[in-house]
């Protein structure tokens, strides 16, 4: 059976479809799955091994009738049997009608519900990724299982080549990650600082290693100015980042894609949210190596440094 799933959002929001994915493929193991996600979010799947397709499309854009048409075309071109859409927008609902997908599931809250053959409605109080599993309401009746990731072995030797270099094989090491959170707030520069500066003068012996990307990088710079003992490394992809989140004796980091990454990993993680954040990391039941702190505020600016080595020290 060919199934297609319409997935927006980044890379968080895929990740957290990945049990609904897997749920899809213990069920009918033979099964061919792709996803449509945005351009920014495409990464995600490096480390999904339920996935065999992935197409780009960017929801959020103006779309010309030529770049409907197109997409259109890519999708007919496939012939799936079967379609998951996690949108709630008329655009895409009108999509799938016009691709003539015989069996076309979507929320009943969605604009354009009437295009879809099925609509189920999540559970009021549903996190996000229980929102994404009841899309296979009437489809299967299997529990929604825990989220794993696949990391690429050639991902996994770019780690280890890169832990020989920065000399932490042997020593383990704490991984922070001073990037933006989910909601877009980030962390102090002066507030890492303080942390990092704790965790020297305590834990001598554990490396404080800076992850690097294309959100944290002006951070990284300036936190590691001036300190030789502190490392960096720099992943290419996520595949990258999850076999160096996974070598970690620690992870610190806002809510987001890296917690996400650290929890499916079983990684001790310390998250750092605002009051708002709805979706975090779940651990399975009894796991303690999993931390969530809140701030008092919308901005997670607001967590003193003194809260977080407290919670990390505590525990």
């Amino acid at each position: 059976m060919r199934v297609l799933a319409l997935v927006p959002g980044d890379i968080s929001e895929q990740l957290l479809f990945f049990p609904t994915l897997e749920t899809i493929k213990a069920t009918y193991p033979q099964s061919d799955l792709s996803v449509m996600v945005e351009p920014r979010s495409v990464s995600a799947y490096r480390v999904s091994k339920a996935v065999s397709d992935v197409i780009p499309f960017n929801y959020q854009a103006q779309n010309s009738p030529a770049d409907w048409a197109n997409i259109l075309g890519v999708i007919r071109d496939r012939e799936f049997e079967l379609v998951l859409c996690a949108s709630y927008r008329w655009e895409e609902s009108l999509l799938l009608w016009l691709s003539g997908i015989p069996d076309r599931v979507g929320y009943d809250s969605a604009t354009g519900a009437f295009f879809y053959t099925k609509t189920v409605t999540p559970a009021s109080d549903a996190s996000q990724s229980e929102t994404y599993q009841a899309l296979l309401q009437g489809i299967t009746a299997a529990p929604q299982p825990d989220l794993t990731v696949n990391v690429p072995e050639q991902d996994i030797a770019w780690a280890e080549q890169q832990r020989q270099a920065l000399d932490l094989n042997g020593k383990g090491y704490v991984l922070m990650y001073p990037g933006p959170s989910q909601a877009g707030d980030s962390y102090p520069t002066a507030s890492w600082s303080e942390i990092i500066e704790d965790f020297q003068a305590k834990q001598p012996q554990l490396p404080v290693t800076l992850l690097d990307t294309a959100d944290s990088h002006g951070q990284v710079a300036t936190l590691a100015r001036g300190r030789s003992e502190i490392k960096q490394v720099a992943p290419a992809n996520l595949g990258q980042t999850a076999a160096m989140v996974a070598g970690a004796d620690l992870v610190i980091s806002p809510n987001g894609p890296i917690s996400i990454l650290a929890t499916a990993l079983r990684v001790f993680t310390l998250v750092l949210a605002n009051r708002q954040a709805a979706e975090l990391p779940a651990a399975e039941e009894g796991e303690t190596r999993l931390l969530t702190l809140r701030s008092s505020t919308d901005t997670i600016a607001d967590l003193p440094p003194g809260d977080v080595l407290q919670k990390i020290w505590g525990a």
